[in-house]
């Protein structure tokens, strides 16, 4: 057997267990979001089929009978269908992102809830003020951290209705 075999098949199996994958994931959708996705309805009714199934066996083979019906079809638009519900978006990461750095330098910067508040007309300085001191002294004070906590809530609720409001 030539090495050309023994790389088209295990890209071969590698694709077959993608494919697989690929299908547990649908299985583990809940109903309302596998109604959302696109596929045909051999597919989705096998995958029915498989969530209906509780013997690990019959689970497995349902489930490479799934991979075998992908294997015949364009998955592309299926797999990127789950990445779009799994994945948060891009902004949101850098929402989440941005209101962990402002979180920090409130806590740390003198000059932080001026800028702050200067880039955000409506967050509350006396409130932001004391919500970083109190979360500064948590830390120091090595106690739960409610106020810090706290404090990410207030800056990521400002961050997400900024963004609403301005996108």
């Amino acid at each position: 057997m030539s090495d050309e075999n023994l790389i088209s098949k295990t890209r071969r199996k590698r694709q077959a267990h993608d494919l697989q994958d690929l299908g547990k994931a649908l299985t583990r959708l809940r109903a309302d979001q596998l109604a959302r996705i696109e596929m045909p309805d051999e597919l989705r009714e096998a995958v029915a089929e498989c969530r209906a199934m509780t013997k690990h066996e019959a689970i497995r083979r349902q489930l490479q009978y799934i991979g075998r019906i992908m294997r015949d079809m364009e998955c592309g638009p299926i797999a990127a269908q789950l990445e779009a519900m799994h994945a948060p978006s891009h902004r949101q990461t850098a929402l989440f992102h941005g209101a962990e750095r402002w979180r920090e330098a409130l806590m740390a910067e003198e000059d932080a809830v001026e800028r702050f508040t200067r880039e955000f007309p409506e967050a509350d300085p006396q409130r932001l003020r004391a919500l970083a001191r109190e979360a500064v002294e948590e830390r120091r004070a090595e106690r739960p951290p409610k106020r810090f906590r706290e404090l990410f809530q207030v800056v990521s609720a400002i961050l997400q209705d900024h963004a609403r409001r301005h996108p």
